[in-house]
């Protein structure tokens, strides 16, 4: 009797295994996000790294503004895109960055334009409108993984797992199927 074909495996990560080592490593890394002098008492964070973390919570901040205008200009998207907003608006605390808005609600004064001078405008159709999501996480990952080298301890472990979370985002954005 013959053995029936093997299934065919799809290739590249399930969006299940995406979600769950986003979601993982996140958790561990702001596990241990405030632990910012495990050394010796005199340790404390350099000047660099508290320009880093600084930095970082900005971009997270600006990003989920970037998410906010898309959540305003296309509602339709809301849903989808509410739960990868919200952890970006983790990754913001986990770099000692504060938002005024929940992180399950978007702000109520988010417009069709974010306020910062830099983000675009939301285009008008669903597909684009994540399209520019979706390149601005991948921006905001690759800088994030190329600024790895100059940090070291937590904070590294943080932005890597941050820009993996972002990968992660980028990857649903554009392959994902929800």
């Amino acid at each position: 009797m013959p053995f029936p074909p093997l299934p065919r495996a799809r290739s590249g990560p399930r969006r299940r295994s995406l979600l769950a080592v986003g979601s993982t490593a996140l958790a561990l890394a702001g596990c241990t996000a405030g632990d910012e002098d495990s050394g010796d008492p005199g340790d404390g964070p350099s000047a660099a790294d508290r320009r880093a973390r600084a930095r970082a919570a900005r971009d997270s901040e600006e990003l989920a503004e970037r998410y906010d205008a898309v959540i305003a200009a296309r509602p339709g998207l809301a849903e989808w895109l509410r739960p990868l907003r919200e952890q970006v608006v983790r990754h913001a605390r986990a770099f000692g960055g504060g938002r005024k808005a929940s992180p399950s609600t978007p702000s109520s004064s988010a417009s069709s334009a974010p306020s910062s001078p830099s983000a675009p405008a939301v285009p008008g159709n669903d597909r684009d409108a994540i399209a520019v999501l979706a390149a601005a996480e991948r921006e905001l990952a690759d800088r994030r993984a190329k600024a790895l080298v100059g940090v070291e301890g937590e904070l590294a472990r943080l932005l890597a797992s941050v820009a993996a979370a972002g990968a992660a985002h980028v990857y649903l954005l554009t392959e994902g199927d929800a």
